[in-house]
């Protein structure tokens, strides 16, 4: 099962900060990996190389370079979890693909209140957001989650 990133943001101590499109927060410590693999002595030589960190095509993983990648599932199976005040917010993009519905339907369940705007989703610009929460009550467990 792959776990998509949204967004990665490197911190101090060669720690990642990685937000998961289901909502969930990890922080991702690289140091464990200077040992392990050498490639990754870089990253330790060069801190504007770890600051260069983004996602790749797809969300499925991290690049720093053509030599060094990371995958969601390393960062997923060996991240800690922390709370943010957004864990558990999704776009209806990221929910659909979730829960294998199409954006309109979510549109909807707002229309005819199934969903309830200013509690269950909220607007952002052009940007619906959801709490996984709401689509877990009113859609029941994804399937797709650990």
């Amino acid at each position: 099962m792959f776990h998509k990133i949204k967004n990665i943001v490197p911190l101090s101590d060669f720690k990642l900060s990685v937000l998961f499109a289901e909502g969930v927060t990890k922080i991702y410590n690289v140091a464990p990996l200077f040992d392990k693999i050498p490639a990754f002595q870089l990253l330790k030589q060069s801190s504007g190389l770890f600051a260069d960190v983004y996602v790749d095509v797809g969300g499925h993983g991290i690049v720093w370079n053509d030599e060094l990648d990371l995958s969601c599932d390393e960062l997923w199976e060996n991240g800690k979890e922390v709370n943010t005040p957004f864990d558990g917010l999704m776009s209806f993009g990221d929910a659909s693909e979730l829960w294998g519905l199409s954006e309109s339907t979510l549109r909807k369940a707002v229309e005819y209140g199934k969903l309830k705007n200013g509690v269950d989703v909220c607007k952002f610009g052009k940007q619906w957001v959801v709490s996984a929460e709401a689509m877990q009550r009113e859609y029941g467990q994804n399937g797709r989650r650990i």
